[in-house]
């Protein structure tokens, strides 16, 4: 494994002090996520302002929640499930909305699930998704712009989940107990 180091302030390349800065407003700390992608500041900022974009979009909290776990569940990441699970508590999403994301089981609210389906398609599909399941996703009282919404979301998610599973980037204290094993893997041990 590549060893990639978690900067600081004091450490991080040109460009980087700055935005760890802008981490440490937004949530009192610099996340390890973000330590790591210090090491490219132009990543950080891109990544900080795709987190920012997206929550601007038509979704609501909650949605993007669910938008966040499903993708980050998908693509197992050990980093952003702890990190996502804990923000989505502090943003008050309901914890049985948050269990079902995490362990892959039904959402108890249909539309929810018709969101987690429809984003999960995007993902698995790489974008080619059929007519007739956008059809069945704007059906559920989804927009065209939420559409696109799902988009700017996997494009965020894509950055932070593949660097940490380059980096293995360490669960911070705070997220620890929410620690996660994808359930199909937690199934085979």
């Amino acid at each position: 494994m590549t060893d990639f180091q978690l900067h600081t302030q004091e450490t991080a390349p040109d460009g980087g002090p700055a935005l760890l800065d802008n981490s440490i407003k937004a949530f009192g700390m610099i996340p390890g996520l973000h330590a790591v992608m210090a090491e490219s500041p132009e990543h950080l900022e891109a990544y900080q302002k795709l987190h920012e974009l997206f929550q601007k979009t038509s979704l609501s909290t909650v949605e993007q929640n669910v938008v966040w776990l499903t993708i980050n569940v998908e693509h197992e990441c050990h980093y952003c499930v702890p990190a996502h699970t804990g923000i989505a508590h502090m943003q008050k999403v309901p914890n049985d909305v948050i269990e079902a994301l995490r362990n892959k089981t039904p959402l108890p609210d249909p539309r929810l699930e018709a969101l987690r389906d429809f984003t999960l398609k995007v993902v698995r599909q790489r974008g080619f998704v059929d007519d007739a399941d956008v059809q069945i996703f704007l059906d559920a009282g989804f927009t065209k712009r939420n559409v696109l919404d799902i988009v700017l979301g996997l494009a965020q998610k894509v950055m932070s989940n593949y660097v940490n599973h380059l980096a293995q980037t360490p669960i911070d204290a705070a997220f620890q107990k929410f620690a996660w094993t994808a359930p199909d893997r937690a199934a085979a041990e």
